[in-house]
């Protein structure tokens, strides 16, 4: 979890249990149970999936009630955990992606999350599909029609507060608020509701990587049991509902859920993160009508003002042996201002240098500059460049693509803004039951690294028990 967002939290003595026993089946023992399980999801008919920030710390997240989670830390009055990567750049777990794919299979009926990390939308779970009981950190919400924004930056606030960007729908506009819930703040009621009636409807609610100590969040898988259904459980530690199961698993959430998985005969698909920016290049005749000043600016799509949390700085050039002074833009807003010759066609090539987290160095646009006011009002297809987008970098097993997806033209004054999508993390899983191996695309190379799932957590204590 972020360190950040732990730091925006109400400060409370008691935080319940920490720092709890792991345990650790033995292999023969571990497999065994990776069959059955294999076996329950094959027969099931409304499978709901209960996950915990156990599923996320190989994401490199940390959890709060762990042997190393913030809250263990804090009690024994040792050093905080460091997060191996920017919060925001996080990328879904092996557990994640499974869990997609059981979904497109239309196996997988329902996710229920404690978790406020976004990484279960990321990573391709429907929202009509989803709960986060405790919000989204990602996540900004319109309290007059209900619109939601999914964000590729933090949202600064916790506790249910007014953010500082407005509803973009011209028929409302009221201001946004976030969506995590800080100590006090009750569950939301639509997200409580939907995951009753799926829970009541399940014949088999998987939990995964929660200690299941958090009210009322941890009673809902126990609503399966009145219609016959099973509660199994993945999870390092021993939990209070341990005795209501038909099945407790002591193992690896990546480890045990890749297995299922491969008895399944199914594939864990790669993830593939696209992010967005909007190069604005505006054009203006000098008074005397000789030259003509422009702006360049790169801007998020969430608005002028919000960050792009994923660039870290963009170097500017001119070809065709310009005499244009190149130009390196270090910090936000990315914005470039110059005046050349009225009649003057030329190219220019952006360099685009990523942040923390990403899966490359940086990726180039070259844009066209034309005085004359643009007539391409031509509507990509969106869905189809982003599907040859990811295709592209699954199989060339690299990132740092890019495509143009929309382009606006506004006459007064003369300007264009152009949305491109770029390709910046791909993580591949290899399909092996007996190791948890990822490769996980850096800076072009392919990195193999067995990712540790600790399955020990549970997100935050709403009541205690």
């Amino acid at each position: 979890m972020s360190l950040g967002y732990a730091e925006k939290l109400s400060f409370i003595e008691d935080v319940g249990e920490v720092g709890m026993r792991e345990f650790f089946d033995p292999p023969h023992v571990l497999q065994e149970k990776i069959e059955r399980l294999a076996m329950t999801i094959k027969e099931s008919k409304h499978l709901v999936v209960f996950t915990g920030a156990g599923i996320s710390t190989s994401c490199g997240i940390p959890d709060f009630r762990g042997p190393k989670g913030i809250w263990t830390l804090q009690r024994e009055g040792k050093p905080l955990p460091q997060a191996s990567l920017p919060f925001h750049r996080a990328v879904p777990s092996m557990t994640h992606m499974a869990l997609v794919e059981l979904e497109r299979a239309g196996i997988l009926k329902y996710v229920i999350s404690q978790n406020v990390d976004g990484l279960h939308l990321r990573s391709g779970i429907p929202r009509e599909k989803l709960a986060e009981l405790h919000g989204n950190s990602f996540m900004e919400t319109c309290p007059s029609c209900g619109a939601e924004y999914f964000r590729d930056f933090e949202v600064d606030s916790i506790g249910l507060k007014e953010t500082s960007r407005h509803c973009s729908d011209a028929n409302c506009g009221a201001k946004l608020r976030d969506t995590v819930l800080d100590w006090e703040d009750a569950l939301p009621s639509k997200e409580m509701s939907y995951a009753e009636k799926h829970c009541q409807m399940a014949d088999v609610v998987l939990c995964l990587g929660t200690s299941l100590q958090i009210t009322p969040a941890c009673n809902l898988p126990l609503k399966c049991l009145r219609g016959g259904g099973k509660i199994v459980i993945v999870n390092l530690q021993k939990t209070p509902k341990d005795k209501k199961a038909s099945l407790v698993i002591h193992g690896l959430v990546d480890k045990v859920i890749a297995g299922a998985i491969n008895l399944l005969n199914m594939q864990i698909a790669p993830f593939v993160r696209i992010d967005f920016v909007q190069i604005i290049l505006t054009k203006a005749l000098s008074g005397d009508e000789k030259y003509v000043n422009w702006m360049l600016r790169l801007a998020s799509i969430h608005g002028q003002k919000a960050p792009l949390p994923f660039i870290k700085s963009v170097e500017v050039t001119f070809l065709d042996e310009e005499k244009y002074k190149a130009a390196v833009l270090h910090e936000q807003p990315f914005l470039l201002k110059r005046r050349t010759e009225r009649t003057k066609v030329f190219e220019m090539v952006l360099k685009i240098n990523f942040s923390d987290g990403c899966g490359c160095l940086c990726s180039q646009i070259n844009i066209p500059f034309d005085p004359r006011v643009s007539t391409d009002c031509s509507t990509p297809d969106k869905d189809a460049i982003l599907q040859k987008l990811r295709d592209t970098a699954i199989q060339g097993r690299c990132c740092g693509q890019n495509a143009i997806i929309g382009k606006k033209i506004k006459l007064a004054p003369n300007g264009e803004t152009t949305t491109f999508a770029i390709v910046t993390n791909i993580v591949i899983h290899n399909k092996a039951s007996k190791a948890c191996e990822t490769e996980v695309i850096s800076n072009g190379d392919i990195k193999k690294q067995k990712r540790s799932a600790r399955g020990n957590r549970s997100s935050r204590k709403r009541s205690k028990t």
